[in-house]
């Protein structure tokens, strides 16, 4: 009865969230470190249970509140009852399933704000069809902090095998993540990347920071953001007791990382680091969402339109999305504080 309440969410309907979702559900992946709750539509659910080919038997509840944790035959579900999965064709973008997926979330987050569950694990949504249905953000991670009205600093975190990787600039145009670097952020970034990891039982990260510019500027011959930006900001948050290095050419760092040099890599821009880490392992890749007071996990992959209803979708980075949530409930809740965040920058300036 201590292990923390985590929400299943199924993501969007049109995509491998549902098959996904049941298959965890069938196969009791996760359970061993988390009590687990499905939030949805229970018809969501019967689909995604005939593409996988498996039966959950559950227990049908209004709030988490009503779980009955003694009962192992049965998973706790809530029906939302707002989502009918046979008007939305499967493998297809749409905006009213990406409205409805944001409905559902909103509704698992209120559970939430209640102290009814410590946190969620969605599966797979599209942010296209999210932002066209209404929920008018880059993406669901400034939904949520929307949601919870938080008004300090989060970013999305990707982990791998136990290694994190953050970025200073996210879902921004590549013209915009250049501009936005400085070293108000490069510091935000890595006193976020630090607090979170130590949250997760890191006791000492060890951060190496990327460049920016091929080959970390060449001295200055293809740029001078290494040597006026990243730089000071490094020295900055090392001489405050960060474990940070760098900067480091791209090409090369992530070699590094992987092979156990570091515990997390600040990338300069979205792609920077996720092409590394996808490559590594897309089956197992977790995005976290650092900063906020509720635990937000989710795997790192999409909806995969080419194979929704096939039943071949892994669960792999699934289950580690709620061992991931489960791990950092639990020590949020033992430690009985949210995790630290700065407060000098808005929201925006930084997921």
């Amino acid at each position: 009865m201590t292990k923390p309440i985590i929400a299943i969410i199924p993501g969007d309907c049109t995509g491998i969230g549902p098959e996904q979702t049941a298959r965890i559900l069938s196969d009791r992946r996760g359970r061993d470190v988390a009590r687990l709750v499905y939030v949805g539509d229970k018809r969501v659910l019967d689909m995604g249970m005939k593409q996988a080919k498996v039966d959950v038997a559950c227990n049908w509840i209004k709030t988490p509140a009503e779980a009955d944790w003694s009962d192992e035959a049965h998973v706790p579900a809530i029906d939302l009852g707002n989502i009918d999965p046979a008007l939305f064709p499967p493998g297809l973008s749409s905006a009213d399933s990406g409205r409805l997926t944001g409905d559902t979330l909103a509704a698992a987050i209120e559970f939430a704000k209640a102290g009814q569950i410590d946190g969620l694990t969605f599966a797979p949504l599209n942010k296209q069809a999210l932002h066209k249905g209404g929920w008018h953000f880059p993406d669901e991670h400034k939904m949520f902090a929307h949601l919870l009205n938080f008004k300090g600093l989060f970013s999305e975190m990707n982990v791998l095998d136990n290694q994190w990787m953050t970025r200073a600039t996210s879902h921004v145009s590549l013209r915009e993540a250049v501009e936005q670097i400085s070293v108000d952020r490069i510091c935000d970034s890595l006193r976020l990347s630090h607090d979170t990891m130590v949250m997760a039982g890191i006791e000492k990260p060890r951060i190496a920071v990327a460049a920016l510019n091929p080959h970390a500027g060449e001295g200055g011959l293809f740029g001078r953001e290494e040597i006026e930006i990243l730089a000071p900001a490094i020295k900055k948050m090392a001489d405050e007791g960060i474990n940070c290095k760098g900067p480091f050419p791209c090409d090369t760092i992530y070699i590094k990382a992987f092979a156990g040099d570091y515990d997390s890599v600040l990338s300069m821009y979205h792609d920077q680091g996720q092409i590394a880490t996808k490559l590594k392992g897309f089956n197992k890749g977790v995005t976290i969402t650092a900063g906020l007071d509720i635990v937000f996990t989710t795997p790192a992959h999409g909806t995969a339109f080419d194979i929704v209803g096939k039943g071949i979708a892994d669960i792999g980075a699934y289950e580690a999305a709620i061992r991931l949530a489960a791990r950092v409930a639990a020590r949020k809740k033992a430690s009985g504080t949210a995790t630290a965040s700065p407060k000098h920058l808005a929201a925006a300036d930084i997921a």
